[in-house]
């Protein structure tokens, strides 16, 4: 899809391929590892063929989404740094979420909440991959005793209830802001959302002659 012209490019294809490849690695996994926890979610297993067919792709989607979140990693690590305005930021997390930024400190390519989502999740996603190996009878179980696994079980659910928990945050907050869906669908957000949302990094495009002037606020949505 072409670029419309007077747009910033927030995201490349590459970008919004690895983050699509990871979250609907996620909601696979979320969706046959929920009918494998509890006998009443079980029905939910009728949309990977059956118990048999969720049981053996589980694990398989565990590791695309491993190395697919490793690749978002190797792209993102250094816009999500964290510094002292983060903390700024966070302290005015009440303004920012009834969409009043005016005093708030300027936001870099990400705030504070998408680099907790971030780091979270880069914490939270090798360990549900080593755990899952520890539980993964057909190739490890040898490895492995039964101690070990049901420890590793545990560490393994409790991994994926926080995942859950960050996850649900990351789709509220990207609803929530009009305009970011578009960039991790499309690509591109309007000067005037990158003024209003993330104006440090607009700023820097601006310095690098990346983009034009600096929006009036009126021209500001």
């Amino acid at each position: 899809m072409t670029q419309p012209e007077g747009t910033i490019l927030r995201y490349s294809a590459a970008m919004r391929i690895n983050h699509w490849i990871t979250g609907i690695c996620f909601v696979l996994l979320v969706l046959s590892g929920l009918a494998m926890f509890h006998p009443m979610l079980f029905f939910l297993s009728n949309l990977f063929g059956g118990g048999q067919w969720t049981r053996a792709a589980h694990p398989w989607i565990g590791c695309v989404l491993f190395v697919s979140y490793m690749g978002m990693i190797v792209q993102f690590w250094r816009d999500e740094m964290w510094s002292r305005d983060d903390i700024r930021w966070l302290r005015a997390i009440d303004r920012v979420l009834v969409n009043d930024e005016e005093g708030v400190p300027e936001v870099p390519r990400f705030n504070a909440g998408q680099k907790f989502v971030f780091w979270a999740m880069a914490l939270l996603v090798p360990v549900l991959f080593f755990t899952g190996l520890v539980v993964w009878e057909v190739y490890f179980a040898a490895y492995t005793s039964i101690e070990q696994q049901r420890v590793a079980l545990l560490l393994h659910s409790l991994a994926a209830i926080a995942a859950i928990l960050v996850w649900i945050t990351h789709v509220y907050a990207g609803l929530w802001i009009r305009g970011s869906m578009r960039a991790m669908t499309q690509g591109y957000v309007t000067p005037g959302w990158a003024y209003r949302h993330h104006r440090k990094w607009f700023r820097r495009l601006v310095e690098t002659g990346s983009h034009g002037p600096v929006p009036r606020r009126t021209d500001v949505s």
